[in-house]
């Protein structure tokens, strides 16, 4: 089977947090006959409800979502996972007569999807605890300052505390003696990257409207319980605040919060902290996702501060869903 053919009866919707995408996904949804393939890496973990402003029951009911609540948060879910899951998912939806909508802001799911994968080694055990152990000594920001000789490019976009990252590229680095970013050079590790049939990319005109957009998020996720949500998730035993789960945006911050609390009830000066880190964090992966999106130049750009922006996105699923359509007359 060729899979990129196979899958080109997709199309997908971009856009950093806060920007829409669920809604103007559900909106697509009740007018043309298509199912949702979600592209986070956080809806992929049950139990992680509130701070990843998971879908409510309600619209996963309204129409078909896939790759939410497919993994405990004990388990990671990696790029070439999303993958295979993608691929097979697209390939199913097709099957039935329905197109397939991709929606979500991991950037890095979009592009080993649509680009390709680049060979990397695989993860080892032994090589993650001796950067551990040093991490434990030194501290991230001394690692963070390590990376940064040898090799500068992977150091320029990480954080001095973005563990699981700059622990990854020092991994690298120990297995092959080569950086990183040059490993990361667009090339494929995957025979067959698929052709997304059209991307649009919701992105705000004025920063600052999306700024508030990411406050009035993370204040309604506070006033849902997020810290009883991560406690309930610690009381389990068996997690970590170095899993790839526990590291999400907001429950990074409030795992940090409740080491401090013991686990007790956050004081309001506390959780007035935790709200001015988790929108702090949240900004940034919004900066990050935006400048991942203007590297690719084929996507279209719908204002998502524009006051049309729903009627901008139906406009253009229409004209897709249109064009797929007479593709698949015409094979």
């Amino acid at each position: 089977m060729n899979l990129a053919r196979a899958a080109f009866n997709c199309m997908a919707i971009a856009g950093p947090t806060a920007s829409g995408k669920t809604a103007a996904a559900l909106a697509i949804a009740k007018r043309w006959p298509v199912e949702i393939v979600s592209v986070d890496s956080a809806l992929v973990y049950r139990g992680m409800d509130i701070g990843t402003a998971k879908p409510s029951a309600a619209e996963l009911a309204a129409v078909p979502h896939h790759l939410i609540d497919i993994r405990d948060p004990l388990h990671a879910y990696s790029a070439a996972e999303f993958v295979a899951d993608a691929v097979r998912l697209i390939a199913d939806i097709n099957a039935r007569g329905r197109t397939a909508l991709l929606v979500g802001g991991t950037m890095l799911y979009f592009k080993a999807l649509m680009q390709g994968l680049d060979d990397m080694p695989r993860a080892d055990a032994a090589v993650r605890e001796v950067i551990a152990a040093r991490a434990l000594a030194l501290g991230w920001p001394a690692l963070h300052a390590e990376l940064q000789h040898i090799d500068p490019i992977t150091a320029a976009r990480l954080f001095p505390n973005d563990a699981q990252r700059i622990a990854r590229a020092l991994e690298v680095h120990m297995l092959t003696g080569q950086p990183l970013s040059s490993l990361q050079t667009g090339g494929t590790s995957q025979a067959n990257p698929i052709a997304v049939g059209a991307l649009l990319s919701l992105e705000p005109t004025d920063r600052a409207w999306l700024h508030q957009r990411i406050a009035e998020r993370f204040d309604t996720m506070l006033a849902q319980g997020l810290a009883d949500e991560v406690r309930g998730l610690r009381t389990r035993g068996d997690l970590h605040a170095d899993l790839p789960s526990m590291r999400c945006v907001g429950y990074r911050q409030t795992w940090a919060l409740l080491d401090v609390t013991r686990d007790a009830a956050p004081t309001p000066a506390q959780l007035a902290e935790l709200r001015n880190r988790g929108i702090f964090a949240t900004r940034q992966l919004a900066k990050r996702q935006l400048t991942w999106l203007r590297a690719m130049p084929d996507r279209m750009v719908v204002p998502c501060d524009a006051p049309d922006a729903r009627e901008q996105v139906l406009r253009w699923a229409h004209i897709q869903l249109s064009q797929l359509s007479q593709l698949k007359e015409k094979t």
